[in-house]
């Protein structure tokens, strides 16, 4: 996790002078070994990250085109740096299984700190933003109350391996907490396709022709969870098709995924939370959508809502 973390500071602050000065070094065209030179310290490894050095007249003279320069910046510099949230899940227990919340530079923190240190210079720790997941804690009992959406595919059960990974990857994504505008990403929910892992080496599709691979037919767990979902109505932020045509949805209807590489992911804009629910048996899969009866009445009304302001624009033009 650590390196993870570690190499994607690395990515968000390479390439120092374009992303440092870039078209909006205004406030910054000293030397970097000027008194007020500030360094960024990645706060996980300590060291620092870059290097920036202010402009203390124009703070001085227009502190309002300065911070806003400096505003324009710091986002450019951070947009790109984002540590994906993992969602949680709930244990045959009930318990919780804690993810990892979203982490994202916190942009106004690093304006001011650097505004504060703009004529003394220093060392200054990026800040940091955690996002966790859009769900309470006490609906958690009542999550698994009513379906909101469910399909099924089927396949060949003798085929052992094919069977194996859809069994696992399935498993993987059951009692996943999808709460009110969280990310659902199948990578980062599946993980690897490893033998270590259990997965098997089954066919599947590479450039149009059938291949062997580890983790072969795990494409039918995606596909299956993106036809559920879709039902509701969600945002698609990622799915990309196969090369050639599959059996088990309708064409059109199917989601690839390739770990470090094609993701199957939505955005929860439901305006409720629910949670993911699978259901294997040797020549089926089933994924259900579920969520309390209080948040299925809240969906219903919201719904409604949106039919009639539709209506309303229709007539209206």
């Amino acid at each position: 996790m650590l390196m993870i973390i570690v190499l994607m500071f690395s990515i968000l602050f390479a390439n120092k002078a374009g992303m440092v000065h870039g078209s909006l070094d205004k406030p910054f065209e000293k030397e970097n070994n000027a008194d007020n030179a500030i360094s960024i310290i990645n706060p996980f490894t300590k060291k620092e990250m870059d290097t920036i050095t202010p402009d203390e007249f124009q703070l001085e003279t227009d502190i309002v085109l300065y911070t806003k320069e400096l505003e324009a910046l710091v986002h450019q510099a951070a947009k790109g740096f984002k540590i994906p949230m993992i969602l949680d899940k709930i244990d045959k227990n009930g318990s919780i299984i804690e993810g990892r919340p979203l982490i994202t530079a916190d942009e106004p923190a690093l304006v001011e700190k650097i505004i504060e240190h703009t004529f003394t210079g220093g060392e200054i720790e990026l800040p940091l933003k955690y996002t966790g997941s859009g769900y309470d804690e006490k609906d958690i009992p009542y999550l698994n109350e009513v379906v909101l959406s469910s399909y099924t595919t089927y396949f060949n059960g003798h085929h052992a391996g094919r069977s194996k990974n859809i069994e696992l990857s399935s498993l993987a994504i059951n009692q996943v907490i999808v709460g009110h505008n969280d990310i659902f990403s199948f990578n980062l929910m599946v993980g690897p396709r490893e033998v270590a892992t259990g997965y098997q080496m089954a066919p599947e599709i590479v450039n149009g022709k059938m291949v062997m691979g580890i983790g072969g037919g795990i494409c039918q767990t995606s596909s299956t969870l993106f036809n559920a979902v879709d039902r509701l109505g969600v945002q698609i932020l990622e799915r990309h098709h196969h090369s050639k045509e599959v059996g088990y949805v309708p064409k059109g209807r199917d989601a690839t995924v390739s770990f470090g590489g094609l993701d199957f992911k939505f955005k929860n804009t439901t305006g409720i939370p629910f949670i993911v629910k699978t259901y294997y048996q040797l020549g089926s899969i089933t994924i259900q959508i579920k969520t309390s009866k209080e948040y299925e009445q809240i969906l219903k009304n919201e719904l409604t809502y949106k039919k009639a302001q539709d209506v309303s624009f229709f007539f209206a033009y």
